[in-house]
């Protein structure tokens, strides 16, 4: 069903596309369901598909136009109800394509109730040589909702010679519970400066990501960081736990060794916080 209330969003731009996606998520007795739509410009979802025993709805968002332009302001807004379950996912990689000069935007409010569970899975952001790429990210939890979720920037196109030399890429993460700030990020980098190569910044790597899953399982650090292990390749991987939050780091080289190794933590913790097994979305197999 359409909702004819408008999102509220706080960015504008006069050229390029201006898409927006509200969904609100609502428990029945067998499933939780997509109660509410709203949709303006290319970005929709697939029909949620029900892999797991519970109903937990699991949906794909899907942006037609494959990459973010200049101009382009997206905005995607889902509310999660008391006692739904939802995870949401991509078919593929975001893309910043390279601006003329005007900022390419995706602003994300995720809102969850007391007793929902969200799980926000996206796969990764490639930030093109040029763009001028801004993310925002707002997670506002209720007292006794849950949440997991992952951040995934891959800065140029290495393996196609196509690096990050000009441009610029901002990103906001904000997480918030029962009105108090759990976790709060912030960071620039423009394109070919030293920060991106000296030890202070991102040394060299080009893919950061972060992994946060709010609730303290009964996994300890340790032994989640023995599961992690193994996984061969020149990167950095760490693991804290603060104030009810995990919270995993990536820096590397490879968009799809950070979804492995979060992936990793994901199928360990699941079970504590959202209390069933983890269930890989069948999209990540094709």
């Amino acid at each position: 069903m359409a909702s004819t209330a408008p999102i509220q969003s706080s960015m504008n731009s006069n050229a390029g596309w201006r898409a927006e996606l509200a969904l609100r998520f609502e428990p029945r007795p067998d499933r939780t369901v997509v109660a509410r739509r709203h949709h303006l410009g290319p970005l929709r979802i697939q029909r949620p598909f029900y892999p797991e025993d519970n109903g937990t709805c699991h949906i794909y968002l899907l942006h037609p136009p494959g990459g973010i332009v200049p101009g382009d302001n997206l905005h995607i807004e889902l509310d999660v109800a008391r006692g739904a379950n939802v995870l949401a996912t991509s078919p593929g990689a975001a893309k910043f394509y390279r601006s003329h000069g005007p900022k390419q935007t995706q602003a994300i409010d995720l809102k969850v109730a007391t007793g929902g569970f969200l799980e926000w899975f996206p796969q990764e952001t490639i930030v093109f040589n040029g763009a001028h790429a801004f993310t925002d990210m707002n997670v506002e939890l209720e007292k006794g909702a849950g949440f997991i979720g992952w951040d995934i920037q891959c800065l140029g196109r290495p393996a196609s010679s196509d690096y990050f030399e000009q441009g610029i890429v901002g990103t906001h993460l904000k997480l918030k519970k029962d009105g108090h700030l759990l976790n709060f990020e912030r960071a620039r980098f423009e394109g070919g400066s030293r920060v991106l190569q000296e030890p202070y910044g991102l040394g060299g790597y080009t893919v950061m990501g972060t992994f946060m899953a709010v609730g303290k399982p009964g996994t300890g650090i340790d032994s989640l960081r023995e599961t992690i292990s193994g996984l061969a390749g020149d990167y950095h991987f760490a693991l804290t736990q603060m104030r009810g939050v995990l919270v995993a780091r990536y820096l590397g080289h490879h968009g799809w060794q950070a979804r492995e190794l979060f992936t990793r933590v994901w199928t360990e913790v699941r079970p504590e916080l959202a209390g069933r097994s983890a269930v890989i979305p069948r999209i990540w197999n094709t």
